[in-house]
Formats: structure tokens, C-alpha cells, sequence
């Protein structure tokens, strides 16, 4: 039998709706980065003198919609506050020089913000000592230190940025599949687990111990992989289980289209449209993403709260499994009017 023509408007609509999907994957993945600018970079200044003081008020007056400042007493107080990521960087008026200091693991676009903010302060603090009579070839330099660098088999970071993308789509193909795979909600739960501990296990052995982009214990990194995954694929499922196929859909356009290209791995929070920076980091692409920097390279950061939001996706997703489970149950003895009894009693006579 030959298949029927398709009506010309079904055509245009098909086209226009296929060109729409185009443009949201386009937006959702160019709006970031285009949208992005340099806002309320916590940053702190040390020093109790004079100085130090006329330092953070130009900062506060000067750049108070680039930074958001805040004050420290010494040099270690300001090195502990971005080690637990407290602030992103500093600026040290403790001594006769000024010195900026900053931490590249948190990316390569926040190290830039601090190098073009020391030449800033390099030609503010020439200016001043050359009234004071200074000759201009004997200015010192205000030096750039990195207390928290990137490691060398990651020189510029671009292996964590590029790590994140591929654990959003491993959670969308671990609940995908087990959605359309596996029946019954502990299966599917122990499906979702098992994935889980087998791509932690693969992506640290890859991304740890042969490329080396993540640091720290492969113990913790390898939960984080899993949690964000399983974080991704047990909300998948659990929205399958309760609506059906569409449920994948939502599930992969939450976690891809909106969790994904607001997540923070490219580029700091700061950096994102207010508020999407910090709504991306309650969602799983951002929580992981997060907690893998932190665990590689942050390990004074607070991490609770990044393992807490991963924690409660996962409840979330068991919890809509159950429900369901329980709504299948309460449907299947409805249909045709007769409960589970009276269709087994009734089958072999249909037979």
C-alpha cells in the first residue's frame, strides 16, 4: 500500500517547528556567552593602612559594578579566602608594592579579569610615584600570583570545562535507557545505581588517571561523577514512569537546554546573566560541575551544599519512580472495567 502524500501545510508546519527546535538549541548554547560580562566578582583587600584603604574605596568606586569588594587583614587571611572560594582573587596592600593575587583553577576567564586589574593598578601606582618624584624606569611591578594554578597536564582548564558537557549527555543516555529498557521501579532504580558507579569509575580512570583533569581522591571524584549522573538519569526515569515517553523529553530539555548552558563550567557564576548563574548551580548540571572544580582543586571549599542539590534530585527522581509505579498500578485494574482478579479469571475463557 502505497503511503498517502503529506498535505503542503503539514509540510510548512513540520519545517517552521524543526527550524524553532534549531533556533532554541542555538540560543541555548550562544546566549551564555554572548549575554556574559564581568559583574560582582567577590575580591578582597588586605592592609589596615592608609593605603589599603584608598585602594578599596577606588576599587568600590571606581569598578563597583565589576566587583563586589570586601576587607581582610593580612595576606594569609585573603589566601584562605580563595582557597575555600570565598572570593576569586585578591589585592594585597600590606606592603610598599601592591601585589594581585588570583587562582586559575577557577578558570581562565576569571584569571584574565585579574591580570587586566593589576595593569590597571600598575598604571594608577606609576602615576603616583612618579609625582612623588620616582623616575618612571624605576617603578616596581605589582606581581600577579596564583596561589591556587591549574594543574600541568591541564594547563588552561580546558579538560574540566569539556568534562562537563559529557556527563550531561551520559545522564540523559543512562535514563533514556533505562526508561525504555528496564520495567519495574527497583530495577530501574538499581539500573540507575549500577550506571552510575560503572561511568564514575570510567570517567575517573579516563579524566583522572590517563589525562589527569581531575585532582584530588578518586574516591570523591568518582562519586561526584555518579551523583551527577545519577542526579540527571533518575529524574529521566522518574518522569517517564509518571507521564511516559514525553517525560524524557523534559527530563533531557531540563538538564541539556537549561541546567547545561548555565551550569558555571566555563566560566564563573559571576560571569552569567543575574540571576541564571545562581539558579544553574541548584540544577544537576551546575552542582556537579561545581562540586568536581571544588573537589580537584578547592578542598577548603564548602562543598555541602553542591552534594546536597545532587542528593535531592535523586530523591526526586526515586520519588516520581514510586508514584509511577503506584499510578500504573492504580490504572491497569481500571481498564476495561475489571480488576486484576476478574482479567485472569476471564482470560482463559477469552482464549
Amino acid at each position: 500500500m502505497n503511503r498517502p502524500v503529506t498535505r503542503w501545510s503539514r509540510v510548512a508546519v513540520v519545517s517552521v517547528l524543526a527550524a524553532v527546535v534549531v533556533g532554541v538549541f542555538v540560543l541555548a548554547f550562544t546566549w551564555p556567552s554572548v549575554t556574559s560580562t564581568v559583574h560582582a566578582v567577590p575580591v578582597v583587600v588586605t592592609g589596615e593602612g592608609p593605603a589599603a584603604e584608598a585602594l578599596a574605596q577606588q576599587l568600590d568606586t571606581v569598578a563597583s559594578a565589576t566587583f563586589d569588594v570586601s576587607r581582610a587583614s593580612t595576606r594569609d587571611d585573603a589566601v584562605a579566602m580563595i582557597e575555600s572560594r570565598e572570593v576569586l582573587g585578591a589585592v594585597v596592600a600590606d606592603e610598599s608594592v601592591p601585589e594581585v593575587l588570583t587562582a586559575s583553577a577557577n578558570g581562565v576567564a576569571a584569571s584574565q579579569v585579574f591580570t587586566q586589574l593589576a595593569a590597571q593598578l600598575q598604571g594608577v601606582f606609576a602615576q603616583q610615584l612618579e609625582a612623588q618624584g620616582v623616575a618612571a624606569d624605576a617603578v616596581p611591578t605589582i606581581a600577579v600570583t596564583d596561589v591556587v594554578p591549574l594543574a600541568a597536564t591541564d594547563a588552561r582548564g580546558s579538560g574540566l570545562t569539556a568534562l562537563a558537557f559529557p556527563l550531561v549527555i551520559g545522564g540523559m543516555i543512562g535514563g533514556i535507557a533505562v526508561s525504555l529498557l528496564v520495567a519495574g521501579v527497583w530495577r530501574r532504580l538499581v539500573a540507575v545505581l549500577a550506571y552510575g558507579v560503572a561511568v564514575g569509575v570510567v570517567v575517573v580512570a579516563i579524566g583522572q588517571g590517563w589525562f589527569g583533569i581531575l585532582q584530588g581522591s578518586p574516591v570523591l571524584n568518582g562519586l561526584a561523577v555518579g551523583a551527577a549522573l545519577v542526579s540527571i538519569s533518575a529524574f529521566i526515569v522518574g518522569m517517564t514512569s509518571l507521564i511516559g515517553p514525553p517525560g524524557i523529553a523534559v527530563g533531557a530539555v531540563l538538564a541539556m537546554l537549561v541546567g547545561n548552558p548555565i551550569s558555571g563550567a566555563a566560566q564563573p557564576v559571576q560571569f552569567l546573566p543575574a540571576p541564571w548563574g545562581a539558579v544553574g548551580q541548584f540544577l544537576p548540571p551546575g552542582a556537579g560541575a561545581t562540586l568536581l572544580r571544588d573537589l580537584s582543586y578547592f578542598p577548603a571549599a564548602p562543598t555541602w551544599a553542591s552534594w546536597l542539590v545532587l542528593a535531592a534530585w535523586i530523591a526526586l527522581g526515586v520519588l516520581l519512580m514510586t508514584l509511577g509505579h503506584f499510578r500504573s498500578r492504580a490504572v491497569l485494574p481500571a481498564q476495561d472495567g475489571l480488576t486484576p482478579e476478574a482479567g485472569r479469571a476471564s482470560a482463559p475463557a477469552a482464549g
